[in-house]
């Protein structure tokens, strides 16, 4: 891989900003009527996982970065790192807390994740737009309680507990937004 034009840029492409690997989350071609066109991108940073914005002049260039994503199984957390092998090669690596961040409350052993390889080594996670877990407990529904949009709490097998509908039960599979922590939907066992 090497210098690309402005020209070439796609959204979920990984670039070098600042001197660090970098993906391109959201990007937009703007032609004003005086002056000259330009491309305005948000960038993820894949070290922190923070979002910022950048402008590049139309034609300018930038380095894409060879990132490979490989499914790997999470096997367990050791002191500050998550530990992951490959399917294919059993090989194992580790991704800091730092990059985890929030997620790890999501992160159940055996789940087999998108890990971000750059360069043979583990640079971050991509991670889901939802998660299933198995609530393993939950309150009862107070009876007759048909208020709209009624919640209770519940804990997952992950420890976590969040707001669900009154009729979710235990041994209930649940759908949550990893990003929000929030409660998406009721899935059908496995």
């Amino acid at each position: 891989m090497g210098k690309i034009s402005t020209a070439d840029f796609q959204k979920g492409m990984f670039i070098e900003y600042k001197d660090e690997p970098h993906q391109i989350v959201d990007l937009t071609f703007v032609n004003p009527g005086k002056g000259s066109a330009f491309v305005r991108t948000k960038l993820k940073s894949v070290k922190t996982g923070r979002v910022q914005e950048f402008t590049y002049k139309s034609g300018e260039s930038a380095q894409e970065l060879p990132v490979e994503v490989h499914e790997m199984q999470y096997l367990y957390k050791e002191s500050d790192k998550y530990i992951f092998m490959n399917n294919r090669n059993y090989e194992q690596t580790s991704l800091s807390e730092g990059i985890i961040g929030n997620f790890s409350k999501f992160l159940k052993e055996g789940d087999t994740q998108q890990i971000l390889i750059y360069e043979g080594k583990a640079i971050g996670m991509r991670f889901p737009k939802k998660v299933r877990l198995l609530v393993t407990e939950a309150e009862e529904g107070a009876k007759g309680n048909t208020v709209m949009g009624a919640k209770k709490m519940v804990r997952v097998e992950t420890g976590v507990e969040l707001a669900v509908p009154l009729f979710i039960k235990k041994g209930d599979v649940v759908a949550i937004d990893p990003e929000t922590g929030e409660y998406l939907q009721r899935e059908s066992m496995p």
